[in-house]
């Protein structure tokens, strides 16, 4: 899960590959309670190569898994299975791409989580693009459909990582903007807003940024 934009890194996803991280040996805990900043530990360290959705030709290794809904609001995948199991990891590029493997690939150059703070979140992002923040889930979040999300009930249901893209104002409620993973058809177009400045659900609590090398 990887966004890179203005040569920034977000362990998120974009056109780098997601795959990687979750498919190599050495990829840590997979999707069952991986920390953002070992994602990045691994881009340093291991690289990863282009990647884009399921189908993808314009890419080295395209999300391999078919798009599914998510939380009972799909409105056109038809919902995820309880599990998948993990890909192989294939070290070379799909049929007919323009790379090698190894020449498509990039580094991150470093990581760095920031302190438990509203301005120097916000600071971040105007300087150097989205950042990582990862959030306990309770079983109200799976209600969501819009609006500025605010836990009221339910129990602890895990955690999840996101792209905190930018930030607003509604009324006199503040707010962060946050993209997710689970399709543009879910919450508002595939975002969400979650009340900021009170580390709503610890949303601010371990917030990560890093930088590519150039």
């Amino acid at each position: 899960m990887v966004s890179y934009q203005n040569k920034i890194l977000t362990v998120y996803s974009y056109e780098k590959n997601q795959q990687s991280l979750f498919t190599s040996p050495c990829s840590l805990y997979r999707c069952r309670g991986g920390l953002a900043i070992e994602a990045w530990n691994f881009l340093i360290d291991n690289g990863v190569v282009t990647g884009g959705d399921y189908g993808s030709k314009d890419c080295c290794r395209p999300y391999p898994l078919h798009p599914c809904g998510h939380h009972g609001n799909d409105t056109y995948y038809g919902e995820c299975d309880g599990t998948a199991s993990t890909p192989k990891c294939k070290k070379r590029c799909q049929s007919g791409y323009r790379k090698s493997y190894t020449m498509d690939k990039f580094y991150g150059k470093y990581a760095y989580q920031l302190p438990n703070s509203v301005i120097a979140i916000q600071k971040e992002i105007m300087k150097n693009g989205p950042v990582v923040g990862s959030f306990t889930v309770f079983e109200d979040f799976s209600l969501y459909v819009k609006g500025i999300y605010k836990h009221t009930g339910g129990k602890i249901d895990g955690a999840h990582s996101v792209k905190i893209i930018g930030w607003g104002k509604e009324g006199h409620t503040p707010y962060w903007i946050i993209a997710n993973s689970w399709n543009d058809d879910w919450g508002e177009n595939g975002y969400f807003r979650m009340i900021r400045g009170n580390n709503e659900c610890g949303i601010e609590d371990t917030v990560i940024a890093g930088i590519v090398r150039a």
